[in-house]
């Protein structure tokens, strides 16, 4: 059976693309297991606050992020993935409260707690994994590499975001909580009302690290960027007015010619010292 040459070009060139699109499957997994992520990954929405402090913007499926030790800043991380229907769970956190937990915006419908998961925490937090799309985790002691490898892959396959209190391997980005500037006393009174800090960001994926002024929480207990204080036009300085200075009474020497239609002179100084008096609070008022 003879093929006329366009169906033997046909041919070839699906062959080439089989091959062609195997090596980049190839490629891909190769890349995944380097990077430790599926490339094609979701990505879970966050506070707004966070979007510029994690690559694509939000916390990416599959993957762990390393946080300093901030209850505020893992809850806010997990208040919009909470609002949104997905499960969450923290670990190894027997002091974390759900009033805090609450206030800072997470659904405690969708949040599970497990305070002391014992000597197997790894592996509590493996199967926890394959229910909860973010797990919060303060590890009570070292991991080996096999065992980040083994996480990272259930993480991968099931989708789990991990947000792990203190340094993890092949984490996404590493967030840090530094300068906090607390409002609301004032000198020897009131309450604490709010919270300013600065948040930091680093990550393989970016050449330096990022950083943000937010509050976390607010008098309110929102989440949310401190915008930049604004550059007011300098005032123009008041100009100084000259006192008014009293006029001196007229000696008894000088006689006085009388003046056309005035009342006599007694009652003139007091009409005087009446506009200079309400001239003196107009002065005030503007000065």
């Amino acid at each position: 059976m003879f093929y006329s040459v366009e169906v033997r070009a046909i041919v070839q060139n699906e062959a080439l693309r089989q091959e062609q699109g195997g090596e980049v499957l190839r490629l891909k997994a190769q890349l995944e297991r380097v990077q430790g992520r599926k490339m094609d990954a979701a990505v879970l929405p966050t506070l707004p606050a966070f979007s510029s402090l994690l690559p694509g913007g939000g916390l990416r499926a599959g993957s762990a992020y390393s946080l300093t030790r901030s209850a505020s800043l893992l809850l806010a991380l997990m208040a919009r993935p909470s609002q949104d229907g997905s499960w969450c769970a923290a670990i190894g956190m027997p002091e974390l409260g759900a009033e805090a937990a609450e206030s800072l915006g997470v659904d405690l419908a969708r949040l599970v707690f497990v305070p002391d998961p014992g000597p197997r925490w790894l592996a509590v937090t493996a199967t926890i994994a394959e229910i909860a799309p973010v797990v919060a985790l303060r590890p009570p002691g070292r991991v080996t590499g096999a065992e980040v490898s083994r996480l990272a892959a259930r993480l991968r396959d099931r989708g789990t975001v991990l947000l792990v209190e203190g340094a993890w391997p092949q984490a996404e980005a590493a967030l840090e909580v530094s300068d906090p500037e607390w409002s609301g006393v004032g000198r020897g009174h009131g309450y604490l009302s709010g919270r300013a800090v600065t948040v930091t960001a680093s990550s393989r994926r970016w050449p330096r690290e990022r950083r943000e002024r937010m509050l976390l929480p607010g008098p309110n207990g929102e989440v949310s960027l401190v915008a930049p204080a604004l550059d007011l036009a300098p005032v123009a300085p008041v100009r100084e007015v000259a006192p008014v200075q009293e006029v001196a009474p007229a000696l008894d020497t000088v006689p006085v010619a009388p003046a056309l239609d005035w009342a006599p002179v007694s009652d003139g100084r007091e009409e005087f010292e009446e506009r200079l008096r309400r001239a003196m609070r107009v002065l005030e008022a503007v000065g």
